[in-house]
């Protein structure tokens, strides 16, 4: 075979690919393997073929083959990027980005495959940097301004963001993800963009399950407008559209935190004595856990405004670490089974399996920050793993905070307010629990208290944690790094009291609830007051 045949086979093998059909597309592969040994071309469609029919090691290996023969070949790296993040090689992976970002000329198809993988990583401002390229590359392309329109909203451009999702919702105006995005970016002031949802809502006459994103749209602009009632009724209606796509059963939820508090004893956590954690670097994490829609997001802002504090954002790092110990190399959500596997693990091995994972975040100041509320499920790991670590767990008033999560589309538990209430009472005697087993190795700071009173707040939390108070914690408002959470677009404001005591305006609708969880012995179920 000459040059011209190996150009043949990989236009043919290309074509196969879009068809496709992955065994044609391997049998080509492995004759320019075997015909062009020195070509990086077969082992790049091997690859892709291996990647797309889920032989991640094949895979790989094949795009390793590739850059070796030829260092040129981008986008087998940034293939390879991708497969090293699956595999929790996060160190590798940004090693080949940090290579390749300003190689990747005017292919656009790699320019968002490799901003995709920075945003997977958590480096936002290293995926907006590519985005706008790829808008440069090929401007006017849809697909490209979603990607750049989502990215803006991490970083706090609302000015870019809110101008291409008006051109979306006009070219698109079936297309509901847009309007839920849309109607997040800021607080409305007239009811144009209900109107206009409303009429697509009786146009379509769609299930409900179709329209879960245009009634979390429409309850979140009509509670803007302090139309409570009907604001209510759609949170309600997205709720329950949700759980009509899922089997899912708060017992399930439930049954996990009962077992950890059966698990997770003083006597547990004693066992084996001190953990004897890696020095690969000398700072002290910091976990900021609760319940999602509680502060957490706020608080992490503040303290990573600190000279002394960094944050590596919210990680699914130390589960996966969990999971990485007993052979399970991939994040599952926190359950019965996962505790029951790791209660016996060694949680030294744990540790540095976590700072390694989280290591490419950090610049190395004292202290750094991991903000996954959900890592309050496994208090009693982390502690065991970490002695000098310090962890933050928000409180917020528990009307507030079951309001704050149901009117989202996040949390699984609090579809329906019936699950919700069961979910917070398991919460709160976990809560009780981590405070019987922990102690004062847990910092308890209320969200209240931080919005109203910020700088004595803050002042104490630091106090807590013995650091100096820093000014530029009062400024975290300003400063411009992401943030992947729900509440991206609000820390983006100093802080203040407007999200206190919202649930009042939904007493009515939520009187049940309180009601429940009142049975149930969960304090500070009045109004809060601010002093």
């Amino acid at each position: 075979m000459n040059q011209q045949s190996l150009l043949e086979y990989s236009q043919y093998a290309r074509v196969l690919l879009g068809q496709k059909n992955w065994s044609g597309a391997a049998n080509i592969g492995a004759k320019l393997r075997d015909a062009f040994s020195s070509s990086p071309e077969g082992f790049f469609i091997g690859g892709i073929v291996a990647k797309r029919t889920g032989q991640l090691d094949v895979a790989l290996n094949h795009f390793e083959k590739a850059i070796t023969l030829d260092a040129a070949r981008y986008d087998a790296a940034i293939e390879l990027a991708e497969l090293y993040f699956s595999a929790n090689r996060f160190g590798d992976c940004l090693s080949l980005l940090d290579t390749y970002e300003d190689k990747l000329g005017n292919s656009s198809l790699y320019l968002l495959t490799a901003a995709k993988v920075f945003s997977w990583l958590g480096l936002h401002e290293r995926a907006w940097k590519l985005l706008i390229q790829a808008d440069k590359v090929q401007p006017e392309s849809d697909a490209i301004l979603a990607k750049v329109a989502e990215c803006a909203v991490l970083l706090g451009k609302v000015d870019v963001a809110e101008p291409i999702y008006q051109r979306l919702i006009k070219k698109y105006p079936h297309y509901q993800k847009h309007h839920y995005e849309y109607a997040k970016l800021k607080r409305v002031e007239n009811d144009q963009h209900i109107c206009q949802m409303k009429g697509l809502l009786s146009q379509s006459q769609q299930p409900d399950q179709n329209n879960i994103y245009l009634y979390y749209a429409l309850g979140k602009e009509l509670e803007d407008l302090g139309e409570w009632k009907e604001a209510f009724e759609y949170y309600e209606k997205a709720g329950a559209a949700v759980l009509k796509t899922t089997n899912y059963t708060v017992d399930t939820d439930t049954n996990t935190i009962d077992t950890i508090t059966r698990l997770c004893t003083k006597e547990w956590l004693e066992e084996n004595g001190e953990s004897s954690v890696s020095s690969l670097h000398a700072n002290v994490p910091v976990f900021i856990v609760g319940l999602p829609r509680t502060g957490t997001t706020l608080v992490e802002r503040v303290l990573a405004s600190h000279n002394c504090i960094e944050s590596a954002d919210e990680t699914l790092f130390f589960p996966s670490a969990l999971n990485h110990e007993v052979g399970i190399n991939r994040f599952t959500d926190v359950d019965a089974g996962m505790i029951e596997r790791s209660i016996d693990s060694n949680l030294n091995s744990v540790a540095n399996r976590y700072l390694e994972m989280v290591q490419y975040r950090l610049e190395g100041k004292p202290f750094f920050i991991d903000k996954y509320p959900f890592n309050f499920l496994l208090l009693g790991f982390i502690a065991k793993a970490f002695p000098t670590a310090k962890i933050i767990h928000l409180n917020r008033h528990p009307m507030d905070a079951c309001f704050a999560m149901f009117k989202q589309s996040y949390f699984k538990y609090s579809y329906s307010l019936d699950d919700l209430g069961k979910y917070y009472v398991a919460y709160d005697k976990l809560k009780k629990h981590w405070r019987d087993v922990l102690g004062d190795r847990i910092i308890n700071v209320s969200y209240e208290e931080f919005v109203s009173q910020p700088e004595q707040a803050t002042k104490n939390l630091l106090e807590d944690l013995g650091l100096e108070f820093d000014s530029a914690c009062l400024d975290f408002h300003l400063n411009p790094k992401a943030s992947a959470s729900a509440s991206t677009l609000q820390v983006r404001e100093a802080a203040h009291t407007r999200s206190v005591n919202k649930w009042t305006n939904f007493s009515e609708q939520l009187s049940e609830l309180k009601q429940y969880l009142s049975s149930h012995d969960i304090a500070n179920l009045d109004e809060f007051k601010i002093v």
